[in-house]
């Protein structure tokens, strides 16, 4: 048993040694400028708001910034982003100005505080809207921006904050936590990268059961190498005992203190408790809503009734609401409310009474009679119609209408709090209001329904919500509904749009191409022979992209000529710049980059004019690849980082193409060696990819590769096949890296097998025919080492051999397809396409040195460290068709050239083949000479002879290599041990080694025959 000494809380905290020794180092850790996160859970009582307030007391005295927000049990998620709200409302009251000024230049925070509302609109981005600037509220674009505009703004901020002092960052009772709050804390744990800030999370264990959507964010969370768990476990009964005595304010007798801390189970709230009723003469209840409830009871008449009205409460209540809902004397009130507070029923947070524990306000809930508890929620919905509507309001007017059976209210009030969840950029809780009015549509008389919205639209905006809060599947679902309860009589453009709706939620999904096929042509049908309007050039738009994406090449581009006609027509500029950018991607296909690029510039220009940011980030990711397909490294460098900057600029830094560009702009990094620093890529990558950040880390999981940091890499291959069937990009990343990775630890195998696995895979997927020529070079070299490996030991790997083969086959016909969509005709596509047929032609023997040197030509548009790997097959290449004697000058000069570039990036395993080939063939090199100070008795002959047999070989073939019979094999290795004064062969070559004489031993020729 051990008391950890009081900080910051009265009473001491019993046998939580070690977890306060996990929550120190995490903080240590995160005031070095390494973030992190820590997951606090255990059940209700366990004692987690004690443990968490122990560490911000440390943080506090140790000169860290806290910050305390958390969730409170309210019905349909509440206010969006609760617990981030309750941190960071504090700081707008800050004696610091710094810290003022940082929440106030960041307008997004609107969203979290109120009180922002009062800085002018002009002060903002432009951009803040949710909704597509061109169409209203119920027409909105594809995309909700708000929402990530505010995580932005979040992180922005805890960064800034960071910068002068460690922030902690102390978030309470997750599992009350609405849809809004928990993307927000993924969004935030995924991005920790050099701040110094701990996020501490409490959860309760036992409420977070196998469905609850906390669960989900969980499995994410505990796979990011920054988070930790810490699980508080009841007490042993030795510590409970502890316990009992030390909240004592005098000595116990024994068999009263045994009693309590076998009751509690261990429990520290149950021992509070019990404890409280056996100094106040209560006896010993069995259960734990028993004895909260005996500790009410002792209270007076007047405060337990106004206790039950406060736990009907949605979350806290105000003192004015409590006299109104009551029905009762400020005098008698006062009185009332001192009682509960002295008594620790209840506390005061921020001017509202809550209570103390939330195990006390679910058991005097759950005590009410049936009518006691709707005339109370009835009397609450009243007070909230009769005043001034507030922020969540209409969220609390919904819940207890709902509870007091006035459904129509509760219908309005919904509707109400979903419109006021999106303006606070939290689709997820407006979601949810949604699926209540939904719940209730059909219970409300259709006169007291909106007489603008019916099901269809409802059931339309319950599959906006759901698609912009990241659930396509239950947006799929909803969209289908909303159009099988069409009815009769509904016009053309109306149906148009849902239509539209179904096949954008479609084609979010893989898999759903034709359906959205389908659905976008329906919608079209429905508007064909109408006059020209937004609605129609919106579906035009959508039209020509999804025909693009699925092959419709020609059609995609008599629709977007259609879409720009209409967009001219109508003034829809949106809807225009969409189609611009369809326009210049089927452009690129045919080979008019001129005109592609000049069309993206247009795009960006009309999308910029008319506030559509989805849509002009897509035209400037677009124009990226336009330059890096054509190996213009530098100018798609140039225009990534331009898109970065606007991304940054509009508070999409992390939406989807801002993304995008980043993913994109790592990629081209590697690819032309500008690596970052390893500690930099390193804090930037180590954490495990989810859902939103797997692209970067398709990006730089190449670096760990490169760089041997071969347990990094595997792990985030590992991590990244979860995204294997939702993301090509990211299955292509876990194939090439996977297989690289193996092929350089020496797991030939393992390469082949990976790199099979990935082609069979991006078999469904036929516009993806660069990836299949990358992934199968990587493969044959995989099996090219294999079947060398096996012939240095007299045997030959047919399954390597035939692998390859099937490699190479599938290489040639992912280029012969590319060819006429320009995918594999230069640059990238070249390069490797060159480098699988010169990989293919060293399957059974020494490579052709002139396919290497293409393929070395060909990674010359800038592709550093590839170019320096096809350097070091091309020496090799030329090596194995040297003459007996010194390297070529062209293989000593690829040497060279791949070792610099090697040590200049940090490619340690590049560097180390480049150093063993070099040895081998005795080329000095930077850092690694021949040692020339080894007098070599053997001849060149001799050597060549006791190399082979260093690599296990007999007499036999060590003659058929070398073209001497077996007996001349035989003399030359009596001679070698006579002049090394050997009696085996084994020790012969053992001595040769020792004295430097051998080292690695080179690839020898297959046997001719």
């Amino acid at each position: 048993m051990s008391i950890v000494p009081r900080l910051g809380s009265g009473i001491p905290l019993v046998a939580r040694v070690d977890e306060m020794r996990t929550l120190r180092a995490s903080f240590a850790r995160a005031e070095e400028g390494e973030p992190g996160a820590v997951l606090v859970s255990g059940d209700a009582g366990v004692g987690k708001t004690r443990l968490l307030a122990e560490l911000g007391a440390l943080a506090s005295a140790r000169g860290a910034l806290v910050l305390t927000g958390r969730g409170l049990d309210v019905v349909d998620g509440g206010l969006p982003y609760l617990p981030f709200a309750g941190a960071f409302g504090p700081l707008l009251d800050s004696a610091d100005p710094e810290v003022v000024r940082a929440v106030r230049s960041r307008p997004a925070l609107r969203r979290l505080l109120p009180e922002l509302a009062s800085i002018p609109r002009d002060t903002e981005h432009a951009t803040m809207a949710t909704a597509d600037p061109e169409t209203s509220r119920r027409a909105r674009g594809e995309h909700d921006i708000g929402q990530l505009q505010l995580f932005d703004a979040v992180i922005g901020l805890l960064t800034e904050l960071a910068a002068d002092r460690p922030v902690l960052l102390v978030l309470e009772d997750l599992h009350w936590a609405d849809g809004s709050t928990r993307n927000l804390l993924s969004f935030l744990v995924s991005r920790l990268r050099e701040q110094r800030l701990l996020v501490l999370c409490s959860y309760r264990e036992e409420d977070v059961h196998r469905r609850h959507p906390l669960r989900a964010l969980l499995a994410e969370l505990v796979r990011l190498a920054t988070v930790e768990r810490v699980e508080l476990r009841p007490f042993g009964p030795a510590d409970a005992l502890a316990f009992v005595e030390a909240l004592a304010e005098e000595p116990l007798d024994p068999d009263l203190a045994a009693d309590v801390a076998e009751r509690s189970e261990g429990n520290p709230f149950f021992v509070e408790e019990l404890l409280a009723s056996c100094v106040h003469g209560v006896d010993l209840p069995a259960g734990l809503a028993e004895v909260l409830l005996a500790r009410v009871e002792r209270l007076s008449a007047t405060t337990r009734r106004l206790l039950r009205v406060v736990s009907v409460a949605d979350g806290g209540v105000s003192h004015a609401a409590l006299a109104e809902v009551a029905g009762i004397g400020e005098d008698e009130l006062d009185e009332a409310m001192r009682e509960a507070v002295q008594h620790h029923v209840l506390v005061v947070e921020r001017q509202y009474y809550t209570f103390r524990h939330a195990l006390l306000r679910e058991a005097v809930y759950g005590d009410l009679l049936p009518g006691e508890r709707v005339r109370t929620h009835a009397a609450y919905a009243e007070r909230l119609r009769t005043r001034a509507s507030g922020r969540g309001d209409a969220a609390r007017l919904a819940y207890h209408s709902r509870e007091s059976n006035d459904l129509p209210t509760a219908l309005s009030a919904s509707l109400r709090a979903a419109e006021e969840s999106e303006r606070a950029g939290a689709p997820g809780v407006a979601l949810r209001h949604v699926e209540a009015a939904l719940a209730i549509w059909d219970a409300v008389p259709e006169s007291a329904r909106p007489a603008e919205l019916d099901e269809p639209g409802l059931l339309d905006e319950a599959s906006y919500f759901a698609g912009t809060s990241g659930e396509p599947e239950r947006a799929i679902a909803y969209s289908r509904s909303a159009l099988e309860n069409l009815g009769e009589g509904v016009g053309a453009e109306r149906a148009a749009k849902l239509w539209r709706r179904l096949a954008q939620t479609l084609v979010a999904l893989d898999g759903t191409e034709q359906e959205a096929v389908e659905a976008i042509e329906r919608a079209w049908s429905l508007v064909a022979d109408a006059v020209p309007s937004r609605d129609r050039a919106w579906v035009l738009a959508t039209l020509a992209a999804i025909r693009r994406v699925t092959g419709g090449h020609e059609q995609a581009v008599e629709s977007a000529h259609a879409a720009i006609a209409d967009a001219h027509a109508v003034g829809a500029t949106g809807a225009e710049a969409d189609a611009l950018v369809t326009l210049a991607r089927t452009a690129e296909r045919t080979g008019d980059t001129g005109c592609a690029r000049e069309r993206l510039h247009e795009a960006i220009r009309k999308a910029r004019q008319a506030g559509a940011l989805t849509v002009e980030l897509r035209a400037r990711h677009n124009l990226g690849l336009s330059y890096e397909d054509k190996a213009e490294l530098d100018a798609a460098l140039r225009h990534y980082r331009e898109g970065m900057a606007r991304a940054r600029e509009t508070g999409l830094t992390w939406g989807g193409y801002g993304l995008e560009l980043r993913a994109r702009e790592l990629y081209l990094r590697y690819v032309s060696g500008d690596w970052p620093e390893r500690t930099t890529a390193a804090r930037a990558e180590r954490r495990v990819p989810i859902a939103v950040a797997a692209r970067m880390a398709a990006a730089g999981v190449y670096f760990h590769v490169a760089r041997g940091d071969h347990e990094q890499a595997e792990r985030l291959v590992a991590e990244m096949r979860q995204q294997w069937h939702t993301d090509v990009i990211v299955a292509v990343s876990v194939g090439a890296a996977g297989t690289e990775s193996a092929y350089w630890q020496g797991k030939h195998e393992q390469a082949i097998a990976r790199a099979s696995e990935t082609t069979g895979w991006l078999d469904q997927f036929g516009d993806h025919l660069l990836a299949g020529v990358r992934i199968a070079a990587l493969g044959l070299a995989a099996c090219v080492a294999a079947a060398a490996a096996a012939r240095r030991h007299g045997r030959e790997d047919t399954g390597a051999v035939t692998a390859g083969e099937e490699f190479a086959t599938y290489a040639r016909e992912c280029a012969e397809l590319g060819v006429p969509h320009g995918e594999v005709v230069e640059g990238e596509g070249r390069a490797w396409t060159a480098r699988a047929a010169a990989a293919a032609s060293g399957l059974r023997g020494p490579a052709d040195p002139r396919l290497w040197a293409e393929a070395v030509r060909a990674f010359g548009y800038g592709a550093v460290y590839e170019q320096a790997v096809c350097r070091l097959h091309h020496a090799e290449a030329l090596l194995g068709h040297g003459e007996d004697g010194a390297p070529s000058a062209e293989a000593e000069a690829e040497l060279l050239a791949a070792h610099t570039v090697a040590a200049r990036l940090g490619a340690v395993p590049l560097r180390a083949a480049v150093r063993d080939l070099a040895a081998r063939a005795r080329v000095d090199l930077p850092g690694a000479p021949v040692r020339r100070d080894v007098v070599d008795p053997l001849t060149e002959r001799e050597r060549s002879v006791l190399e082979r047999v260093a690599l296990g070989h007999t007499n036999r073939q060590v003659g058929a290599e070398l073209y001497i019979s077996e007996k001349t094999v035989s003399v030359h290795l009596s001679r070698v041990m006579a002049k090394l004064g050997a009696h085996r062969r084994a020790e012969a070559v053992a001595i040769a080694y020792d004295r430097g004489l051998l080292t690695s031993p080179p690839v020898p020729a297959a046997p001719r025959t």
